[in-house]
């Protein structure tokens, strides 16, 4: 299994809960870090420019480098929000190789397929990752996200924002 066999958008999303047994739980467990009560100067965001599949792990994946350095480097000056939920579940049919493995499968009989993971769908320019900072934490959070779009399967690119007191104000309520 492949990651960039998932990495198209193809088909309706398969995301009726109710109907799926044996769904695998998603890998992220938390979307939040940081301390989200100060007031910031600047929001770095990570932008998709792709439509794509983002696979669970590979969310993960990015959560992690990023949050990792922007702990390394700031401490506790920041604050991070993931913004994809991956609700999608992906299916495969397995198939069995090798010598007398015709006698173990149907084929492409009844081949709907089990589910195997989890991926979050993704349009061009949506923001996946907020990073929102003072401005002595500005390059920090540029280069925390540069980690997490390598760990992406779809390119991205970081834009920094001023966020303004209205901005805040409405955050917080």
């Amino acid at each position: 299994m492949k990651a960039r066999n998932y990495r198209e958008v193809k088909g309706m999303a398969y995301t009726r809960q109710e109907y799926i047994h044996g769904a695998p739980q998603s890998k992220i467990t938390k979307f939040t870090f940081g301390k989200p009560s100060d007031n910031y100067t600047y929001q770095v965001s990570l932008i998709t420019e792709e439509r794509a599949q983002i696979r669970h792990n590979a969310l993960e994946a990015a959560r992690i480098a990023a949050n990792r350095y922007l702990q390394k480097m700031l401490g506790e000056k920041f604050f991070m929000r993931v913004l994809v939920l991956p609700h999608v579940i992906l299916r495969e049919n397995k198939m069995i190789f090798g010598a007398h493995a015709d006698r173990l499968q149907e084929g492409m009989r009844r081949a709907f397929g089990k589910p195997i993971g989890r991926a979050a769908r993704v349009e061009p320019n949506q923001k996946i990752i907020i990073v929102q900072v003072d401005e002595g934490g500005l390059e920090v959070a540029k280069e925390a996200l540069r980690r997490a779009s390598v760990k992406l399967p779809t390119p991205c690119r970081i834009i920094v924002e001023k966020i303004s007191s209205q901005t805040i104000q409405a955050q917080t309520k």
